[in-house]
């Protein structure tokens, strides 16, 4: 397991969904009756076809959206009764959409992490920076404008402002959506080594299977099936999920399934 950066927290959370609802104003509901638990220290790869309502569960966990019904719990205390700031020093989040710069180096930004623990860390306590900048691989980018970084530099930027918070339950939308295929099977190798608890959105099949220790299943807002990737991510899921047909075998050099997937002729 990989520590998190100087690391004070109480530890992995656990975070329980209890008939979990959520829909605009006057809307349909996006999601519905949602009910799971992810245990302490577990990654949970949250997967479903676009719509299934994947980044609108996980602004409900983060306390972004506030249920339409249900709870969300964080070690048995519904988030909502909670100050933001204690969720704030417990919850980290990393998002889909481009993050503004403001002008900051590629540290400065990391350093926004430790906004929520400041009565601790001062801002020229720099250890937990630099502890999260070696992670990422992004020491040598320290100095520069994160507005001059790449998607994929940002997005690997973000994770270490995330980790630098200390979380104890690190939340992540999509987070190799930007990143080359060398990074994206780093970050995910990082993610399940954490000492902490993650959950995670994805649309590769095969990340979610090779690094997650349970996977979640939506589809237009409801919950499909729960558990071990192997049990779960199985051809017949597959296609009522995502209406293509797969092929699953082992990987030769590494043993992690693969997955093969091409479109049913017969109903396109």
């Amino acid at each position: 397991m990989i520590a998190l950066p100087h690391s004070t927290t109480k530890g992995p959370a656990a975070l329980g969904v209890d008939r979990l609802c959520w829909g605009p104003a006057k809307g349909r509901a996006i999601i519905e009756d949602l009910r799971f638990s992810v245990h302490p220290g577990e990654m949970l790869a949250v997967v479903g076809p676009n719509g299934a309502g994947k980044s609108s569960l996980l602004r409900c966990l983060y306390r972004y959206q506030r249920p339409t019904s249900g709870h969300v719990r964080l070690d048995d205390e519904d988030i909502w009764s909670l100050k933001p700031r204690a969720v704030a020093r417990r919850v980290s989040t990393v998002l889909q959409e481009p993050a503004s710069d403001f002008g900051l180096t590629v540290a400065e930004i990391v350093e926004l992490g430790l906004t929520p623990h400041l009565e601790r860390f001062s801002r020229r306590d720099y250890r937990p920076v630099e502890e999260a900048l070696a992670l990422m691989n992004l020491t040598a980018f320290a100095a520069r404008d994160f507005a001059s970084l790449s998607g994929g530099e940002k997005q690997r930027v973000m994770i270490a402002r995330a980790l630098v918070q200390k979380p104890d339950l690190l939340i992540l939308d999509e987070p190799t959506n930007h990143l080359d295929v060398r990074h994206q099977l780093e970050v995910l190798a990082l993610l399940s080594a954490l000492s902490t608890t993650v959950i995670v959105s994805l649309h590769d099949l095969a990340l979610a299977s090779a690094h997650a220790d349970r996977v979640l299943v939506l589809d237009k807002g409801r919950q499909v099936q729960l558990g071990a990737p192997l049990d779960v991510l199985t051809p017949g899921t597959i296609r009522r999920t995502f209406e293509v047909e797969a092929a699953i075998d082992s990987h030769p050099a590494t043993g992690r399934p693969r997955f093969s997937f091409h479109l049913n002729q017969t109903t396109t």
